[in-house]
């Protein structure tokens, strides 16, 4: 993207990307509220978000290993989704007649949550811009 004045830069707009995706997700629902058969669906990113601020932190590799007795023992290999938003089907909800079980006021609900989440990482980058910005101006003014 450009200069980032601190390391979380990155991270924020992964999250912001996320959101945007989620938004898309949630779109989705809301315009297949009358569709047969149509589970609602929802994306899961928040733990990618904490293992990337861990790798920003420095604290990516403070996991235990895991100690094999045997050479025939099968490696532990948790890193496959790491990378990946897990998109889920809400099931929580009843369904109706048509098996639709897209809720109109939790979709709704959960659309307002992502749009203030994706207001506030906006506002953050945009903060972090006009702060850079006044330390140019600040110092083109002292010569």
């Amino acid at each position: 993207m450009g200069l980032n004045i601190t390391n979380s830069m990155p991270l924020a707009i992964k999250a912001l990307d996320f959101r945007a995706y989620r938004q898309k997700m949630i779109s989705s629902n809301i315009a297949n509220v009358d569709t047969p058969y149509y589970r609602s669906r929802d994306i899961r990113f928040e733990d990618i978000l904490k293992n990337e601020a861990k790798k920003l932190h420095g604290e990516a590799n403070r996991n235990l290993e895991l100690a094999k007795t045997n050479p025939l023992h099968l490696a532990f290999d948790d890193q496959n989704d790491i990378d990946k938003a897990k998109v889920f089907f809400r099931g929580t909800h009843p369904t109706r007649n048509d098996a639709n079980n897209v809720d109109i006021d939790i979709e709704s609900t959960e659309m307002s949550k992502n749009a203030i989440m994706f207001e506030a990482l906006t506002s953050a980058i945009k903060k972090e811009g006009m702060i850079f910005k006044s330390v140019l101006e600040a110092s083109g003014k002292i010569q």
